[in-house]
Parts: C-alpha cells; sequence; structure tokens
C-alpha cells in the first residue's frame, strides 16, 4: 500500500536527519529496505527539495533543506536555547527517563561534541546563531580572525553566507574579494559580525555538489550511455549509489545517466571497460575521452619490419 511507503519514507527522513551519517547498508538494516529501494528513496528526496549530503559512502539530509527551514522556524531551538536546555538537564541531576529521554533527544538533534568546552559552546553558538540569521534575511557578514590551513593565516573575510553543510559545522559563503564560494568552518571563526548589508551576488551563489566517484565542484555534466552486464555489475560493486541512474533495456544491456562534477572519475571507468560500453553523451565527455585515446596512442611504442 502507498502508506506502507509513505510510513517509510517518513522514517528514513526521521533516521537521515540524526546528528550523524549512515552508510547505505547501516540505513538498510535499521529500516529493512533493499538497498535498491534505498538509492530510489534518495533520488526523490533530491527531486523533492530536500539537500542530500554524500560524504565517503554515508548520508544525511541537510537541515537547511527549504522543507527543514519553514519547519525549523517553527519549532526550532536557537543554539542557545538547545545549550541552556541541555546545562539545566545537567545541572538538575535528575536520572528520572523524561529527563534522560530529552537529554537524548537534544544529543541526536544538536551536535554538541564541537561544544564540550563552555566557553567554545557559547561562542559556536553565537557564530551560528549569527550566520542563520545572516543566511535568513540574506545579508553579508564579516568573519572575524578566520584561521585558513590553506594560506597559514588568520584575517577578517567579508563574505555572503548562504548555504550551511556538515550538519551546520560548515557554512558556504560567496567571498566578493576574490570573486570565488568558499567552505568556512565554523569552529575555526574568532567571531561573525552582520554588516546589516545585503546580499550584491545572489546569482553568484553556487553550492558543491560531489558526484558517485567522490569528485566535487559547483557544475555538473550529464553523462549517458548503454552498458553491457559486464560493466553494469562492476559499476554496481564498486560504486552502489549507481543503481538509481540504471533503466534495463534487456537481459545483457543498461541505460545509464548520471551527473559528474569531473569527467576523471566517469572516464577511468569507461576507458577501463571500453569493449563493453557504447557512450552516447555528452558531447564533451565524448571529447575528453577522444583526447585521452589519442594521447595514449601517441605514447605507444610499435615496431617496424
Amino acid at each position: 500500500m502507498r502508506h506502507d511507503h509513505l510510513k517509510r519514507e517518513l522514517e528514513l527522513i526521521v533516521l537521515l536527519t540524526q546528528n550523524r551519517m549512515y552508510s547505505a547498508e547501516e540505513i538498510c538494516d535499521m529500516t529493512g529496505i533493499s538497498r535498491r529501494s534505498f538509492y530510489y528513496y534518495i533520488e526523490f528526496f533530491e527531486q523533492a527539495g530536500f539537500k542530500v549530503e554524500k560524504r565517503r559512502g554515508k548520508y544525511s539530509l541537510d537541515r537547511s533543506s527549504a522543507f527543514f527551514t519553514k519547519l525549523f522556524d517553527l519549532l526550532q531551538f536557537t543554539e542557545d536555547e538547545a545549550l541552556l536546555i541541555r546545562q539545566l538537564i545537567d545541572e538538575a541531576g535528575d536520572n528520572s527517563s523524561r529527563l534522560r529521554d530529552l537529554h537524548a533527544k537534544l544529543d541526536r538533534f544538536y551536535d554538541f561534541r564541537i561544544l564540550s568546552d563552555e566557553q567554545l559552546a557559547h561562542k559556536t553558538a553565537h557564530i551560528r546563531s549569527t550566520l542563520y540569521e545572516a543566511v535568513k534575511e540574506q545579508q553579508v557578514v564579516e568573519i572575524i580572525d578566520y584561521s585558513s590551513p590553506n594560506s597559514h593565516t588568520v584575517s577578517n573575510r567579508r563574505v555572503e553566507p548562504f548555504l550551511f553543510l556538515n550538519n551546520n559545522n560548515d557554512i558556504r559563503c560567496y567571498e566578493p574579494a576574490t570573486g570565488k564560494n568558499k567552505t568556512f568552518r565554523l569552529s575555526r571563526m574568532g567571531d561573525v559580525v552582520k554588516l546589516n548589508e545585503g546580499w550584491h551576488n545572489p546569482d553568484a551563489h553556487k553550492q558543491v555538489f560531489t558526484d558517485l566517484f567522490a569528485f566535487s565542484g559547483e557544475k555538473t555534466m550529464k553523462v549517458s550511455m548503454y552498458m553491457g552486464q559486464l560493466s553494469h555489475n562492476v559499476m554496481l560493486e564498486e560504486y552502489p549509489a549507481s543503481a538509481v541512474g540504471f533503466v534495463r533495456q534487456d537481459n545483457s544491456r543498461w541505460y545509464f545517466e548520471t551527473d559528474v562534477c569531473s569527467y576523471l572519475g566517469i572516464g577511468r571507468f569507461v576507458l577501463g571497460m571500453y569493449d563493453d560500453i557504447e557512450v552516447t553523451g555528452d558531447q564533451g565527455f565524448k571529447a575528453y575521452l577522444t583526447e585521452k585515446i589519442n594521447q595514449w596512442h601517441k605514447k605507444c611504442v610499435y615496431d617496424t619490419v
């Protein structure tokens, strides 16, 4: 029945919104659904507007998704409120089941791991709360004393924050000074100040995508091909999440389509099994494969008699 499917979808949403990420295998074990059904549900969530986080084979639903944002505006505690409630529970010293359940609920929904130090807790809660308001109000902020491991510097950064990532521990921002979208870690910020200045570059805000092959980028390209039984089986074994991209043609032939951030990952796979694959698109991918084959051909040494 459709109601049974809806029940599983709701249970899966609740599971994926908890304060941790799960592998496909873990989720299937906990929910009793098949791996193929899981990937269909993930595809449905993405089509419905949920932001699905995929990292190192583990999944969660980003709480900055539009559905959650609307719900949180009505129901969510601020980080400061959540911290206060948790502190009151800890100070109460009451070991009743009700308080234990409330404690567990807070731990499932809010990330207290990085808030174990009291000063750090209040600072991080303040930073996250300020950024949340800035995103909602589409305001420019100045990140104070940001410690960058890439440039080995500590500096102030004027940015337009627009998307929380990594269970709200990272924030995606557009930086006008460099003209680039960057991801900043909240734990590396000294402070954040709202500048009471609206976004100037909303069209330049780009989120990060990660493809099946763990390549990330702001843009995606759609590639398509027909696969034989061998390449189809190997793809599923090496990249289980690819299951949603297959449409069976007959007993030994499948049509496959997916979005990629780079031709490198899918290119390695296709070139490794070229005799079992027929690439149909896109033209950029075809040109990439042709160039790789030509480069390899030039490296080959032929004996002449």
